[in-house]
């Protein structure tokens, strides 16, 4: 069984003064999801075959389908053509990289409060959850994830587009290095502040499955999610972990710009490397491997917060900081890097793929429109 996604992408005419080579960075971003769209279809057409021959594969791809119908619904509103589209796409990519979100998070909990794990490496514990859980068990939250893409990716792009414009200058000379950073930088914690609702649904949903029957939250989808978190904890439990989920936004962003533009000014300057897409592969690759080291532990302490329960009228972890100094002391310095091989897995690719067109388009704008 083949299956194909056609996305058709208008891309918009950007005059020279409004697209530079700052502006590159968002369009090679929606790249990346418009080719990892064609990926996800492959495949769910693969995981569609398989759930058509089990007993509960009607049911299964009804839940898919209707989790991307109803959080497609809430974003159309929002958008225009070409932004839609870009959209659809970085949401057909979520469910392509859910079972990596599960997997993490399941392996940031594990063994909490105490030096046992539950898996021993990040193969164990998808394998655990396939044969307790089943397919459909790794897709456990896939609503929540595409809620969160929907209200994050969204925010994040408007957020960086209206300060790139507004910062730009009036011969239209784009923002500095650091200044676009700044800009990613803040439009990155604007965007988990909104999305940090969608990020606690996400979390409980898919951690759901590791506990007994009866401590189970049992949300539906995440539209049962948000409604029981306000009825029964009050609505300001929506945003538990903002500041968390804001801090790893602004890390990853900063680490990503950072560590790329260092790793390349290596390359170039040992003299084994010149300025082309293998120079920009190796030094992308170090970029997501020195992002997903730097936001690892803030993304422990956000998962840890956002699940956890009340205990005697009183929360597990008071903030942040206790969260850090409990998981040290009970579970060992190098549990800060639970789940680091499907984050890494997860953000590899994204920080590779980003990159490398960002200099194909920088290479492309300055050949096409600042030559001669």
């Amino acid at each position: 069984m083949q299956g194909y996604c056609i996305v058709p992408v208008r891309l918009p005419e950007f005059p020279k003064p409004l697209l530079g080579s700052a502006g590159l960075y968002g369009v090679s971003g929606h790249c990346v999801g418009l080719l990892l769209v064609y990926v996800e279809a492959q495949v769910m057409s693969a995981h569609l075959s398989f759930l058509g021959q089990t007993a509960c594969g009607p049911r299964s791809l009804l839940d898919l389908l209707g989790a991307a119908w109803s959080t497609l619904m809430i974003a159309w509103p929002l958008l225009d053509s070409w932004t839609f589209q870009t959209h659809c796409s970085w949401m057909g990519a979520t469910v392509f990289v859910q079972p990596l979100d599960l997997v993490k998070n399941r392996m940031q909990l594990s063994g909490e409060g105490a030096k046992t794990r539950e898996y021993k490496t990040s193969f164990h514990a998808l394998t655990s959850i396939l044969r307790a859980e089943g397919l459909r068990g790794i897709y456990t939250g896939l609503s929540a994830g595409l809620l969160r893409q929907a209200t994050y990716t969204t925010t994040r792009l408007g957020i960086y587009t209206v300060l790139f414009e507004r910062l730009t200058g009036a011969d239209g000379t784009p923002p500095g290095f650091l200044l676009k950073a700044v800009i990613g930088m803040t439009a990155g914690a604007t965007g988990a502040f909104v999305g940090t609702p969608a990020e606690v649904a996400l979390i409980r949903m898919t951690a759901d499955g590791r506990l007994p029957a009866d401590q189970r939250r049992g949300y539906k989808n995440v539209f049962n999610a948000l409604i029981r978190i306000v009825r029964e904890e009050g609505v300001l439990t929506l945003w538990r972990g903002c500041i968390p989920t804001m801090a790893r936004a602004v890390v990853v962003n900063a680490a990503q710009l950072a560590s790329y533009s260092q790793s390349k000014q290596f390359l170039l300057d040992s003299g084994y490397f010149s300025d082309n897409i293998l120079c920009h592969f190796c030094a992308s690759m170090i970029s997501g491997l020195v992002t997903t080291a730097a936001s690892m532990p803030v993304d422990i302490v956000k998962t840890r917060i956002q699940n956890m329960r009340m205990i005697d009228g009183k929360p597990e972890y008071k903030n942040g900081l206790d969260v850090l100094v409990k998981v040290v002391r009970y579970e060992g310095f190098f549990s800060l890097w639970k789940g680091f091989t499907p984050y890494y897995a997860r953000l590899g690719p994204h920080t590779v793929l980003t990159f490398i067109f960002l200099e194909q388009m920088n290479k492309a704008y300055k050949r096409l429109f600042l030559s001669g």
